[in-house]
């Protein structure tokens, strides 16, 4: 059968065009995401021959772009095909693709054919090797190899007992497959298809390639141990080579994707060693090195991976380096969600049920345990009291056992801070565990379960139906359920059932509304935001406009503050500014096991007396089973998917709007004053309506909740002097008669006398802090506060 009757229209229309440059631009264009993965392996070599200019050059762009999009499939005809078109003209181009070559021996299900690509593979190798094209060795080698050729390419300038050199004659002994897949999960051209699915599987199942990536790791933490030692001479970031950084580097995901149990310790030790000099300079061992293995760490995340992460960087001097290793932590935290089978995996570290370690020390008790907000402290007894202080008899006769609390208490954070950040992240993607595993290993663990007993959680009762169990739940007890039903008793242990965390966005509004009662009135603080996560559904204009969402755009925002927020939430985005191609940016990121991406777009603004951004629409898209992202109506995006996207896009213009900065009417820019009093006191987003509902709950405990009252967007407090409203959305404060406008410049301390349901919301902090201020406001002793009060009088 004729090969060109097997490819979609699309396919056959593109290869016309490609085969008979003569032909005008076609009309209508081709829609080349409509093409299947074998119509890109038949495609691409034909575009590779492409030249000049014209319908047939657009063509052959369009065609590459998308390989770099999605994977292509090549048949026995089609990858002989590719290794010609390589070969054909490479006088004139001097360069050949080898990384295209050598990822067409693995994408080719029926197999390469090597007895016909041998001849072009000498081609190949031998032009590369005559013109020193090093640039992609492992490919190189992976082409040698179907060329029958051993060939080293370029000598290696590297040190005896080189790593990279280990590398490569492990590598050496592989067949072209084994060495094409190294160079798969290397650094490859800028043409070459998006990394290949299960390759780091196959990459496992290379006995010798695995051995070697073991090796080299305990090598290289040897190498470290030696110059901490003084056995080796220490020199500044010089410690490993450039080529031995990336080949611990594939060592390391190769482990790490394999969670191999020899890993965790080694680590550790690696880790501790290379990110603090042996000397007091701020200096790192290896920086590269380091960054690499963090680097590997959010690709293949472990908790102990996570945890050995962070305590490096609170080991190292460098401040450069924390800020990297802060960013880097803070992407592979979330990504635990998305490996079950090792996100709950934590040491118990010797603490008994409850989160609790004693340890006893003379006549005194250390006592390691969660304070009232949860989070783990240290305290110190001597009999049935408790002291302010460590004790000058134990800082005396124990330093060094107050020293490995301290750390102690540090690790114990560390580790809650990871599991509570892949728990948030798990919302998207409706993630859900073996009933046996969450029993084991978070609400039975005696530090899990201290972040699980401050946390709603939903057990599959039957399938498809799931019922939720209160807060402060333990196995085999815990109160009822806010709708009445008893809790599931632990010794019910539900055989293939499942758990997940509760989410309001599933449940109804009477249920919501009696879960946030729960943990207020237990004055339960819940780790992140549960009970009172913000939900957002579909609007009707978001059904009108289909594609993408207005609810976020033309706001006016603080360019700066928005760039570091999507760092601080794992957005990807690149830097915009008054230079070419700086003007705009759509900031995206991945949710859901990497099934779905929400691109947030923005604006820079040129003409301001500072930098500041405009926002824009809100788009998502689907990835497909090839691996090509797909735009999505937002009719088709779960709803899961949609709110927790659009409740981080809510965070950035909430918290980045000229509209939330007190100050900006007296140094902003005219053009846009109307739209910072407007928005700094108008309607409320979902993240200012559960604020609201929050203080309607929190204010009748307080002592100045008589001096409150809610309104539909202000938070109204009498004072002695005045009247105050205060925003809800943006905190800002109008005082009556007149409306006139109060500036309180917040402070950064938390105040101490509010316990809030939920970590994460530092405006509902400042909200209540500015009411406590105000209803008292004859005790103010602000000048500057006092001056706006009585001058408006």
């Amino acid at each position: 059968m004729n090969v060109i009757t097997q490819l979609s229209p699309e396919a056959q229309y593109l290869h016309r065009h490609l085969t008979e440059p003569g032909i005008g631009y076609p009309d209508p264009w081709p829609d080349v995401s409509r093409l299947t993965a074998a119509d890109l392996g038949h495609l691409l070599p034909l575009a590779y021959r492409t030249r000049g200019t014209g319908p047939a050059f657009s063509m052959r762009y369009a065609v590459e772009n998308e390989v770099k999009q999605r994977q292509p499939e090549f048949t026995p005809e089609s990858c002989l095909a590719l290794y010609e078109a390589l070969a054909a003209g490479l006088d004139r181009r001097r360069w050949a693709d080898v990384c295209l070559a050598a990822g067409a021996l693995l994408r080719c299900p029926g197999g390469a054919p090597r007895a016909e690509l041998a001849g072009i593979a000498r081609v190949l190798t031998e032009f590369m090797v005559a013109h020193s094209r090093f640039e992609e060795p492992y490919a190189l080698l992976a082409v040698a190899g179907v060329a029958g050729m051993d060939e080293r390419g370029k000598p290696m300038d590297e040190p005896q007992g080189s790593l990279a050199v280990a590398e490569r004659d492990v590598v050496l002994g592989l067949d072209p497959v084994g060495r094409a897949l190294v160079a798969e999960v290397g650094p490859r051209s800028y043409g070459s298809p998006p990394e290949l699915p299960g390759v780091w599987e196959r990459l496992a199942a290379l006995t010798p390639y695995a051995e070697f990536a073991r090796s080299a790791l305990e090598a290289a933490e040897a190498r470290l141990a030696a110059i901490h030692a003084g056995e080796l001479p220490y020199r500044a970031d010089k410690a490993f080579t450039a080529a031995e950084v990336p080949a611990l580097g594939r060592a390391a995901r190769l482990a790490l994707h394999s969670d191999a149990q020899w890993l965790p310790e080694l680590l550790g030790s690696l880790l501790a060693r290379v990110a603090v000099a042996p000397t007091k300079a701020k200096t790192l061992p290896s920086q590269a090195l380091l960054f690499e293995i963090g680097r590997a760490v959010g690709r293949f995340p472990t908790p102990e991976a996570v945890t050995a992460l962070r305590a490096a960087r609170a080991a190292t001097r460098h401040a450069g380096v924390v800020k990297q290793l802060d960013r880097m932590i803070k992407k592979a935290e979330p990504g635990l969600a998305d490996r079950v089978e090792v996100a709950f995996r934590m040491p118990d570290l010797g603490f008994a049920p409850g989160g609790r370690l004693e340890v006893a020390l003379g006549e005194h008790t250390a006592v390691v345990s969660p304070g009232a907000g949860g989070e783990f402290e240290l305290g110190w007894w001597q009999g049935g009291k408790a002291l302010k202080s460590v004790p000058a008899a134990v800082r005396r006769e124990h330093p060094e056992e107050v020293k490995r609390l301290r750390e102690l208490v540090k690790q114990v954070r560390r580790q809650v801070t990871t599991l509570c950040r892949a728990l948030e992240a798990g919302f998207a993607g409706e993630m859900s565990w073996p009933y046996e595993t969450w029993r084991e290993r978070v609400a039975g663990h005696p530090i899990a379960g201290t972040v699980a007993a401050r946390l709603i959680w939903e057990v599959e009762a039957a399938p498809g139906e799931w019922r939720a169990l209160p807060p402060a739940f333990t196995p085999g007890s815990g109160p009822a359920a806010p709708d009445g039903s008893a809790a599931l008793d632990g010794s019910a242990a539900p055989d293939g059932r499942r758990v997940r965390l509760w989410h309001p966005a599933r449940a109804a509004a009477g249920e919501v509304a009696r879960w946030r009662e729960a943990v207020t009135e237990g004055r339960v603080r819940q780790p992140f935001k549960q009970a009172f996560r913000e939900v957002y559904p579909l609007t009707p204009a978001e059904e009108e406009t289909a594609a993408y969402s207005n609810r976020y755009a033309a706001h006016i925002v603080d360019y700066r503050r928005l760039y570091a927020m999507f760092r601080s939430r794992n957005w990807e985005s690149r830097m915009l500014g008054p230079w070419d191609g700086g003007d705009t940016d759509a900031a995206t990121r991945v949710l859901a096991e990497g099934r779905w991406r929400v691109s947030f777009h923005h604006d820079y603004l040129y003409d301001e007396p500072g930098e500041y951004a405009s926002t824009d629409q809100v788009r998502f898209h689907r990835r497909g089973d090839e691996g090509a992202w797909r735009e999505t109506p937002l009719a088709e995006v779960p709803p899961l998917v949609f709110s927790e996207a659009m409740r981080d896009v809510d965070l950035f213009v909430a918290v980045t709007s000229i509209a939330a900065d007190p100050g900006w009417a007296d140094r902003g820019h005219d053009r846009h004053l109307a739209y910072w009093r407007d928005t700094s006191a108008g309607p409320l987003q979902p993240s200012g309506e559960v604020r609201r509902d929050a203080l309607a709950r929190i204010l009748p405990r307080t002592a100045i909740g008589g001096r409150c009252t809610l309104t539909d967007r202000f938070l109204v407090v009498r004072g002695d002097l005045r009247t105050y409203k205060i925003h809800v959305g943006s905190g800002n404060v109008l005082m009556d008669p007149g409306d006139v406008y109060l500036c309180i410049v917040p402070e950064r301390r938390r105040d101490e006398r509010l316990l809030l349901p939920f970590e994460d919301d530092d405006r509902l902090a400042l909200i209540l802090s500015k009411a406590l201020l105000l209803a008292r406001d004859t005790e103010i002793t602000d000048e500057s506060i006092l001056r706006q009060i009585k001058g408006g009088s």
